[in-house]
């Protein structure tokens, strides 16, 4: 089973590079999408092939949108838009329930729940924040408690979506941007951004806490334990895409089976010579 994840950072500019080509030509069973900035009635025409496609745009005009398209309709389709009594979201996502951020399907092929996530970007708190060194004007610290309150609250939906699944014999999957780059080996430059959003001390040790061997694996990371990278994401600007000076910030986190069964893992950096998007998708193979 071929399973990608890509933040295509906008689906009608990914089709203008590309996408629908790579779509078609991948193999994958299941693609995750994130930032898909596009309501369901603009989206480009046959935009996911002959896919099924579990989509939640949220309400921010031309921001966020998550998507799991599969070849196979799945079982069920859950996202944060529909409120779920039997699921409820604790309260610090609750503000975030129409932002379009997450979306989970349980495959109807194979034993497995597949999620999509946008993790919020987040900002520098208030003691970083120096307004010569920052493009946007300083905001106390708002987007870094912003997505400090979403980690917390996400760390306890992903205990129990994990164990949902495994109550019903399912192995679980989240897939997407999380925003936030694990170790030194997932940052190209890791010495200058100890004190940049995505690679800050806690947000590293939220990565850390929700791995274990017992819960959840980072696959990417258990195919390619001592490399640098391999680097998902590259800013447009100067010349980072061309020195391979990029973030690893796109997963597959997979319950311990499911990450046993994955056996390759690989970046898509182009597709026909031409960038998708400023991430790339990430596609790993599970023998499962």
């Amino acid at each position: 089973m071929r399973i990608a994840t890509v933040n295509v950072n906008g689906i009608r500019a990914a089709h203008r590079r590309g996408f629908g080509d790579w779509l078609a030509t991948r193999g994958c069973d299941v693609v995750t999408l994130q930032e898909v900035r596009c309501p369901v009635d603009q989206l480009p025409d046959d935009a996911f092939g002959d896919y099924e496609s579990a989509y939640d745009a949220g309400q921010l005009a031309g921001r966020n949108g998550v998507a799991v398209l599969t070849k196979v309709p799945p079982l069920a389709v859950r996202t944060w838009s529909v409120a779920d009594p039997d699921r409820p979201l604790p309260r610090a996502l609750r503000t975030h329930a129409t932002e379009g951020r997450y979306v989970e399907v349980d495959l109807a092929d194979a034993p497995v729940t597949v999620a999509s996530l946008y993790l919020p970007k987040g900002g520098l708190p208030a003691h970083l924040q120096d307004p010569k060194r920052m493009r946007e004007a300083p905001d106390g610290g708002a987007k870094y408690e912003r997505k400090m309150a979403f980690l917390a609250g996400f760390a306890r939906h992903l205990g129990a979506a994990r164990r949902r699944a495994a109550a019903e014999g399912r192995e679980f999957l989240l897939t997407g941007d999380l925003n936030v780059a694990h170790t030194r080996l997932d940052v190209a430059n890791w010495r200058r951004s100890n004190q940049v959003e995505g690679f800050l001390p806690e947000e590293r040790e939220w990565i850390a806490a929700q791995l274990s061997p017992r819960t959840l694996v980072d696959v990417v990371r258990r195919l390619h334990p001592d490399v640098e990278g391999p680097y998902s994401w590259w800013s447009w600007l100067g010349r980072a895409y061309e020195r391979d000076a990029g973030w690893r910030i796109d997963y597959h986190l997979a319950t311990p089976a499911l990450a046993r069964a994955a056996v390759v893992a690989v970046v898509d950096r182009e597709h026909d010579g031409v960038r998708l998007s400023d991430h790339a998708p990430v596609v790993v193979d599970y023998d499962f």
